[in-house]
């Protein structure tokens, strides 16, 4: 095999495990091409001739992985998401190892499935997002994570959340597909792969394969107002308990315009962007493929 793997030394806890991956992969004939970026090389730039590999590894966060896959969209090119990050929610979404032997096996025996990306226009911009984007309280709860993610890991994104208890509160317009709802609340978010930290499913369905986005409004006045909604969605790891309660509204479709008065800022797989409101986005059907587990197959094929 020929492959090719990105490696973002910011990443995470920067304890190198993509070394031993490599260890493990390489067999006889092989040919592995480390690139490597802290944030001064733009990874793009890393993926020029991606497709001359049989697959990429996206070593990093999510919103390093979100990059790879983005650049390579429509490509072909399998992506392993490779988890060295902080959160590791896509891996988490996958049911993917973590110990870089068995990704070693992954990478070279797993299957591979198309899924869905979303994609974020502002200002003439673009940003793909894998898992969830948003703006507004999930924003600032990134922010306010980003000092100690790489010494308390997920639990920095908890105490994050503890400590804006108060967020802005805003009014909100969407227009969903063509039709416009006005609402109120303290964030919006955008669901592709719908489990966060802990395994806790934003949204009833995990579908991000079915050319559409979850569009959540937080309507909670705080954070304290969100507790019932987070405990329904611990207690639907089943998949028998949809209610996620009057904190939340929960829409989805395939384009979507989100303006908010006081603006909020906007965040992508936990990527702050320094942008605020309006913005649209869009779900880019079945536009990535990523190599997965025979678990992760069943689950979402």
């Amino acid at each position: 095999m020929k492959v090719l793997i990105i490696n973002n030394l910011a990443s995470g806890y920067r304890e190198g495990s993509v070394y031993d991956f490599m260890r493990s992969f390489v067999e006889d004939g092989d040919e592995v091409c480390l690139r490597s970026s802290d944030g001064t090389t733009s990874i793009d730039r890393l993926l020029d001739d991606a497709e001359e590999f049989d697959a990429v590894v996206a070593s990093g966060g999510d919103g390093t992985i979100a990059t790879v896959a983005y650049r390579l969209r429509g490509t072909g090119v399998p992506v392993l998401p490779y988890p060295a990050g902080t959160a590791n929610l896509l891996s988490l979404n996958l049911l993917e190892p973590n110990e870089p032997h068995a990704l070693a096996k992954l990478a070279r025996s797993g299957k591979t499935l198309d899924f869905d990306m979303g994609e974020i226009e502002k200002d003439g911009k673009t940003f793909g997002f894998m898992i969830m984007a948003g703006a507004g309280y999930d924003a600032t709860i990134m922010e306010s994570a980003a000092p100690n993610k790489k010494l308390l890991g997920p639990v920095a994104y908890f105490l994050a959340a503890g400590s804006n208890i108060a967020p802005q509160h805003s009014k909100i317009t969407l227009v969903i597909d063509g039709e416009k709802i006005e609402t109120e609340g303290m964030g919006v978010l955008l669901v592709n792969f719908s489990q966060i930290q802990f395994g806790i499913p934003v949204t009833h369905s995990n579908q991000p394969r079915d050319g559409k986005l979850g569009i959540v409004v937080l309507k909670a006045k705080n954070a304290v107002e969100l507790l019932p909604s987070v405990f329904a969605a611990m207690l639907d790891r089943d998949g028998h308990f949809p209610d996620r309660g009057e904190a939340l509204d929960i829409y989805s479709g395939k384009h979507v315009e989100v303006a908010a008065d006081p603006a909020f800022e906007i965040q992508y797989d936990g990527e702050t962007t320094g942008a605020t409101t309006p913005f649209a986005a869009h779900a880019l059907p079945q536009t990535t493929r990523l190599i997965v587990s025979d678990e992760a197959y069943e689950l979402f094929k």
